[in-house]
Parts: structure tokens; C-alpha cells; sequence
């Protein structure tokens, strides 16, 4: 599924492992399992002969095929039946949705229009997939359809009878011209949706009837090769051998845990775009990891941590993401990250010296993970200056790894972070100077940065684990049966 061009494909199927629940139960304890237990017995029950369909526009690269494979993963593991299906699209669609992406976060993208030829485009590329979907969908199964590309499949499902449910995890916490627009574009094919499900309660469009509005926060998948425990030589010897930190001993790849079980070793290096010489080991690194999307703002993450280098001591930062041709769904990236290079090169020596931009390969997704995951523990201070966010799950798996965060006051983050505490809140993420101080003080005081980095670990544990989120949705699949008769 390139995403690049050509015509549509249809429909393609993601496998996902699943994750026994004895292992879930291990980290979330025995009375957190019981209830688990007890929601998984009656989403049997309610659930019996019956499939939950997800149908989403990517299977990797970003936090959306994170969420589905954590709450797939997790549902297999208790015998509830669930699969996901992936929407083709060529770069036209996705400059459409990508274009509907910003407006719904409440600002204008590439300008381009929502008119007649984009609706369009829109249905010719899903006429596909609906059918692929149709064929294989019983009246008594539940589709689970995932933000604006794939809204339009909703109205010939709801007609023929189908459980629609339409999951938007993007928004704006007030609505402004440009989100309007979005929602004016979307309201004929949601209208007859019985229940959206959102992140942020003010995510929902005004004109959505309240009783249909639900709010379901996301999780990680603490068994996950993105959250797996690694020790402190692994999370070492992974980023030397890959190329994000200096030196490295000529061992073999280090090795992880796959999602199916099986042994993985990290091999694959990242391509660092001729940003210098990695840091060295025994320096604090400042990370982003995001995707390369312009509401991520990592130029302002560079050009912040720039403009007062002197006040980061020795540190470096580094900007990481995932390799621009491997999100299908996001026509920006390739933009988004030409500019911060062109930016780094503007740079004085001295300071690109201590900056680094690097593309996470995407052929192998465990490896991306562990990667990742490597990146957030090796990392003093964790950082997400978004500019819009519908939750922020790079948040959520910072604070898992005990990492104090610095984040923008947006969206679904200021549901996780809590200022002081867990981390630091940037009131407004445009302000690179307050950006830059919260970042060089947690440097500064490592024991003030443990603290927020062990609350943090311990609201994570208590707020954004798998087993809340398909407890959650267990109940809310219930009542929709349940509303059906």
C-alpha cells in the first residue's frame, strides 16, 4: 500500500498478535485483572458470533495503527473477535483528508478547497473499499470506522443496517472558521452515525446531538515493543548500533522481543540526513519524536533549543521521526521535513554540532518501535511542543518510561501532563523562550526531573494502560447492542 499514486486497491488486512492477558495482568495487578476479566466475560457473551471491524487509512507510522494494534492486541488476548482493515488511497484522497486533518485542528493547511470535486475524489477512491467492506461485514458485526478517511464509508453501512461507530481522534478544543469547514464538509456522511467517540469532549462538531457524543481517551501497550522494558545496556548498544548515539562496542544487534514473541534484533540503521555525528553517550539528550507533520511544530523545537543553546549546557537534541515514505496517509511529511533541514543548515557550526534530525526506517515495524522506545529512555528530558494535538500518545509513552515531559497545553495532553507535577505545560507553544527555560531547568536539576519522571510513570500506570481503554469500549460496543435491542 503505497499511497503515492495510482488507483485505489480497496481494502488490505492487518494480522495482530495477540497479547496474553496473564502478561497484562502481571503490570496492571490482581484487582485491575478482575475487572478486566469480568468486562472480557461480558463482551463475550454480548459480543458472541459477532466481529468488531476497525477500518483506518494507515498500518504504520503514527499514533491511530499504535492505538488499533494496542486494542487489538489486548482483545484477542481475551478471546473477543476483532479485525482491521485498511482504506487505499492514492495522493489525491489523502491530500483531501490531510486537508480536512488541519481544518478539523483548526487551521487552514495547504489553503486548497472542499468543494464539489473534492467530495469527489473522496467517494471515487472509498468506492472500493465499501465494497470489499460490504462483502465481508454481517448486519450483526460492529464497524469501528477512524477518522476523516473513513467517514465516508458510514451512510451505505447504516443503510444496510450495519453498527457504525465513527472514532475521530483529531480536534480543536474550541471550533473556529477552519474546523467548521471541516465538519461542513463531513456532515453528510456522519448524520445518520448512532455514536462518535472522541478524545476531548470538546473535540465534537456543534452540531453532533449530544446523547451520541462519547469520549474514550487513548492507551499504550506496556507489553508493546514501543514500551517494553529494556535495560540500560540495551537502550545503549540499540542507539549505537543504529547511528543515533556515538561509539558502540561491535556486538551483534541488541535484541527485543517481537509482537508475535519472537526474538528481534536491531540492525537497521537510521538515516540521520547529514545532520553531523551523533551525541555522544554520556551527554543529556532533549527528543521529539514525532510524526513530521507541521502541527508537531519540530521546527520550533529546533529553532527554540537554538536560540538558547547556552542555556542547555552540554545537551543535544534530537528530532526523530518516522521515514517520510513510510505513513501513507500524510503527503506533508516529505515537506514538513525539507524545511527543517533547510533550517538546520542555517544554523551557526557550533549549533548544528548539537542538533540532529533522524528518519526511523519504517520495513520493520518492531524495530521502528524498539527504536523509539530506546530513543524516550536514553532521553533527559522528553518533549512535545505540538501546536494542535488530539491526544499526544508520545506523552503518554514518555511518562511510562519515567521521563519528565515539556509539552504545549493543547488538546488531549493537557489531559495527561499535569504542570509541575508530571512534567512542564507550555501555555503557548509559540513561545520558544518559555519553551527553552522549562527544557534547561529539568536539565539543570536531575532530581526535580526524576520526581516528575517517577509521577509521571505512576499516572500512566493508573490512567493510559490498555486495560482502561478496552474497558471502555467494551462497555460502549455493550451499549450500542444493547440500544439496538
Amino acid at each position: 500500500m503505497d499511497g503515492q499514486g495510482g488507483p485505489a486497491m480497496g481494502l488490505q488486512e492487518v494480522q495482530v498478535q495477540p497479547v496474553s492477558a496473564a502478561d497484562l495482568y502481571d503490570i496492571i495487578g490482581p484487582s485491575r485483572a478482575a475487572v478486566l476479566e469480568n468486562t472480557a466475560a461480558t463482551a463475550r457473551r454480548a459480543f458472541a458470533g459477532r466481529t468488531v471491524f476497525n477500518v483506518n487509512s494507515t498500518a504504520t507510522g503514527g499514533g491511530v495503527a499504535e492505538l488499533l494494534q494496542t486494542l487489538l492486541a489486548t482483545a484477542g488476548g481475551l478471546d473477543i473477535q476483532a479485525r482491521w482493515l485498511v482504506v487505499d488511497g492514492d495522493a489525491e484522497f489523502f491530500t483531501v483528508t490531510k486537508r480536512l486533518h488541519n481544518h478539523l485542528y483548526g487551521v487552514v493547511g495547504d489553503g486548497g478547497p472542499l468543494g464539489a470535486d473534492e467530495h469527489r475524489q473522496y467517494q471515487t477512491t472509498l468506492a472500493a473499499s465499501l465494497g470489499e467492506l460490504l462483502a465481508q461485514v454481517r448486519p450483526d458485526d460492529i464497524v469501528l470506522l477512524h477518522d476523516p478517511q473513513t467517514a465516508g464509508l458510514a451512510p451505505p453501512l447504516c443503510r444496510a443496517g450495519i453498527p457504525v461507530v465513527w472514532r475521530c481522534h483529531v480536534g480543536v478544543d474550541v471550533a473556529n472558521e477552519h474546523s467548521r469547514l471541516g465538519w461542513e464538509f463531513l456532515r453528510s456522511y456522519l448524520d445518520e452515525v448512532g455514536i462518535y467517540v472522541f478524545s476531548r469532549r470538546q473535540f465534537a462538531a456543534e452540531w453532533m446531538p449530544a446523547e451520541r457524543i462519547h469520549v474514550i481517551p487513548p492507551s499504550i501497550d506496556p507489553l508493546s515493543t514501543k514500551n517494553q522494558l529494556l535495560v540500560p545496556s540495551d537502550v545503549r548498544h540499540s542507539l549505537q548500533l543504529v547511528g543515533l548515539l556515538d561509539g558502540g562496542t561491535g556486538r551483534p544487534g541488541a535484541s527485543f522481543t517481537r509482537r508475535d514473541g519472537s526474538a528481534g534484533q536491531v540492525h537497521q540503521p537510521v538515516d540521520l540526513l547529514g545532520t553531523g555525528p551523533p551525541p555522544p553517550p554520556d551527554v543529556p539528550v532533549v527528543l521529539q519524536a514525532s510524526r513530521w507533520d507541521g502541527l508537531k511544530d519540530m521546527a520550533g523545537v529546533m529553532a527554540g533549543f537554538a536560540e538558547h543553546l547556552e542555556a542547555m549546557g552540554p545537551a543535544h537534541l534530537v528530532l526523530a521521526g518516522p521515514s517520510v515514505d513510510g505513513v501513507a496517509d500524510d503527503p506533508e511529511a516529505t515537506e514538513v521535513l525539507a524545511h527543517c533541514l533547510v533550517q538546520w543548515r542555517a544554523l551557526p557550526d557550533d549549533h548544528r554540532d548539537r542538533i540532529h534530525l533522524a528518519c526511523v526506517p519504517m520495513t520493520d515495524g518492531d524495530e521502528a518501535a524498539v527504536v523509539v522506545n530506546a530513543l524516550q529512555r536514553h532521553a533527559a528530558v522528553v518533549v512535545q511542543k505540538s501546536l494542535a494535538e488530539g491526544f499526544g500518545l508520545t506523552v503518554a509513552e514518555a511518562m511510562w518510561k519515567s521521563r519528565p515531559v515539556v509539552a504545549s497545553a493543547v488538546g488531549g495532553i493537557v489531559d495527561q501532563v499535569i504542570d509541575g507535577q508530571t512534567g512542564r505545560l507550555l501555555g503557548n507553544p509559540y513561545d520558544l523562550a518559555a519553551y527553552a527555560s522549562a527544557v534547561a531547568d529539568l536539565l539543570a536539576d536531575p532530581v526535580e526531573a526524576a520526581r516528575m519522571g517517577a509521577n509521571g510513570r505512576e499516572r500512566a500506570s493508573e490512567q493510559f494502560l490498555s486495560d482502561r481503554h478496552l474497558e471502555q469500549w467494551a462497555q460502549l460496543l455493550a451499549l450500542l447492542l444493547a440500544q439496538r435491542g
